[in-house]
């Protein structure tokens, strides 16, 4: 393995035992030292690729937007069948999956929450956004019932789907797809147009 591979492979190392400290802890009483020991590696080459905590947790939440940005791509006017709605239950649905087994994206939601860190990435908002596009899609594409306004679909979905993963953080049961079915069957009835 090469110099190179190696410093990669820390620099990797480094990024998943800092979502894996700050996910269980969180920003402010995570220690560098916890995050190296964590990673298998010595304090200094910690510093060789990061020169504080912040910039760590600035590299997690590139990797947690990364990920979130794969899960929820952008969306278009060429939505699927149902305007869209579909498309918001499948990534709402794989967001909670996600949530579930990838630490990174975890550590990024709560990074995103916590009042001792400067967010510059924010994933929650992030969301709330795309959920937002979405159902403004559906809006215009003519799926939304009666009555039902885009910017009201938007609150309800956006704090549900974010109340699961803030739920989730203590119970996981609330990442469990079968959770997230319940909410899309109470709530799809009454945002589709019949």
């Amino acid at each position: 393995m090469t110099k190179q591979e190696r410093a990669a492979r820390t620099r990797q190392a480094l990024i998943r035992s800092a979502a894996e400290v700050f996910d269980q802890e969180g920003f402010a009483p995570s220690s560098l030292t916890s995050i190296s020991r964590r990673a298998g590696v010595s304090n200094g080459a910690l510093h060789f690729h990061f020169v504080n905590k912040g910039a760590l947790a600035e590299e997690v939440e590139v990797e947690a937007m990364a990920i979130l940005r794969g899960i929820a791509d952008p969306w278009s006017e060429n939505a699927d069948a149902d305007g869209g709605l579909q498309t918001l239950v499948d990534t709402s649905h794989a967001l909670v999956g996600r949530l579930q087994r990838d630490v990174i994206l975890r550590a990024g939601f709560g990074l995103s929450a916590d009042a001792t860190w400067k967010s510059r990435s924010d994933l929650r908002q992030y969301w709330v956004d795309w959920v937002d596009e979405g159902l403004s899609v559906a809006a215009r594409r003519g799926a939304l019932a009666d009555g039902v306004q885009p910017e009201d679909a938007t609150t309800v979905v956006a704090a549900a789907t974010v109340g699961l993963e803030a739920l989730g953080r203590t119970d996981p049961r609330w990442w469990d797809r079968r959770t997230c079915t319940r909410l899309w069957r109470l709530l799809l009835p009454r945002l589709r147009r019949a």
